[in-house]
């Protein structure tokens, strides 16, 4: 038998067919086979990481990387070095925070020039629909983004301006056209308010969950009659599930992603002044986190990603109506999800489906999502009984901003392999740009 680059060993290999004992074999960049835990193997390294798990690499397809332009509050080096830490492999960046933003097949050349040589996992693209650039999307989709990120309401950048019902429509239009996908910031700007002051509960009251709920009603009815397909991205409030639901059973193209904080982290809990916690739909209560683990399980909400939306430090003041919004967690969604979820009784099996297999499948991501013969080796060893106290100043963020900061999670990641070599400072990952 010809020997193997990398073996890797597990009591607990997590395959598309559950979680069992099992050696993974490696040839190239690859999965080459698996066999029996026990099975001789002739490889140039062996590994045995025995009661610890072997997972696949994670993707995560909401994340802002902010370079070009804003790369004082994160960059293409720090955000996929916290990627590999927290085991995530593939990146899909999103095209807003960064100047320019992704609206043009040229802004999408001045991020690549920006991230060439930096990349320690591999990393795919959003494009971006904003008002006027409709002539932009099909050069775009050519160029293999992933699909188009929009915005119903402001998206707190000025250069990426939300669509009217009107533009929406005529983007789905252009996108259907092609067989793109659009991915939706679904809240109603005319359900939304003004804080009425710096509180948390004040900020929570201005982004009801009925915002989400008219905009989802919205992107679904436009979704229906021009054929689009469409994602919802980060469900917060459960008053958008039934909606989901009923438009998923009705053949709708239509699919919704929610995030680690809204099912690990409560209003209950948000200290006042703590504005790490502060997002946009925001963090809401404990019953409702309950009722978004419920859409999970039942598969109305199909991928778990970040939403990592980081800042400097100076941006997130004590005060909930002035301070940046976004949660910094890149390297904290594996550990978060599997402390809530194990707590919940899922099992490794439904972390990987919400994290890595159904992420690559909505972003059409070939060869990435799971454990099985010629997907790219990307494993993580993953140490899920591990006590793992959050110092958000040694998390590879480029700022130590977290909301998770001084909390224990459950589970480490011990090391991650990217296409059968170690994510070990020397950057290997690659552009993964669609061939449509």
């Amino acid at each position: 038998m010809t020997g193997f680059d990398l073996v890797v060993r597990s009591r607990r290999t997590v395959t598309p067919e559950g979680e069992r004992p099992a050696a993974l074999a490696v040839r190239g960049e690859k999965i080459a086979a698996l066999y029996d835990y026990t099975e001789p193997l002739t490889a140039t390294e062996d590994i045995d990481l025995h009661d610890l798990a072997l997972l696949p690499g994670l993707v995560d397809t909401h994340v802002h990387v902010n370079e070009p332009g804003r790369t004082h509050w994160e960059g293409f080096d720090s955000a996929t070095r916290a990627a590999a830490a927290g085991g995530v492999t593939t990146i899909v960046d999103m095209p807003l925070n960064s100047l320019p933003p992704t609206v043009s097949a040229e802004a999408l050349d001045v991020k690549l020039r920006a991230a060439e040589g930096q990349c320690h996992v591999d990393v795919g693209f959003w494009g971006g629909a904003v008002p006027g650039n409709v002539k932009d999307l099909a050069p775009l989709h050519e160029r293999g983004v992933r699909g188009f990120k929009c915005f119903m309401s402001p998206s707190g950048v000025e250069e990426f301006p939300p669509l009217s019902a009107a533009e929406l429509r005529l983007a789905l239009e252009e996108i259907a056209g092609f067989g793109g996908l659009t991915v939706v910031h679904a809240e109603d700007p005319a359900l939304l308010a003004e804080p009425g002051g710096p509180t948390y509960r004040e900020f929570l009251d201005s982004r009801p969950g009925a915002s989400e709920r008219s905009a989802v009603e919205q992107v679904v009815r436009l979704a229906e009659e021009t054929g689009a397909r469409v994602h919802i991205l980060h469900v917060s409030s459960a008053d958008c599930l039934d909606v989901l639901e009923a438009a998923q059973a009705r053949g709708v193209a239509v699919s919704a992603e929610t995030c680690p904080h809204y099912l690990t982290l409560a209003a209950e809990q948000v200290p006042e002044g703590e504005t790490t916690y502060k997002c946009c739909p925001p963090i809401r209560s404990e019953a409702n986190r309950d009722l978004l683990w419920d859409g999970l399980a039942r598969g109305v909400l199909s991928c778990v990603v970040s939403d990592h939306s980081p800042s400097t430090a100076e941006l997130k003041v004590p005060d909930f109506a002035a301070a940046w919004g976004g949660i910094a967690s890149l390297q904290l969604g594996l550990a978060a999800i599997w402390t809530e979820g194990a707590r919940r009784g899922f099992g490794l099996e439904d972390v990987v489906r919400w994290m890595s297999t159904n992420p690559a499948t909505l972003a059409e991501i070939s060869g990435k999502g799971g454990l099985k013969v010629g997907n790219d080796a990307d494993l993580v060893a993953f140490d899920p009984e591990a006590d793992n106290l959050i110092d958000a100043a040694r998390l590879h963020h480029k700022n130590p901003v977290t909301p998770y900061h001084g909390r224990t999670l459950k589970g480490a990641v011990l090391t991650t392999w990217l296409r059968g070599r170690p994510v070990d400072g020397s950057p290997h990952g690659r552009f993964l740009l669609g061939a449509h």
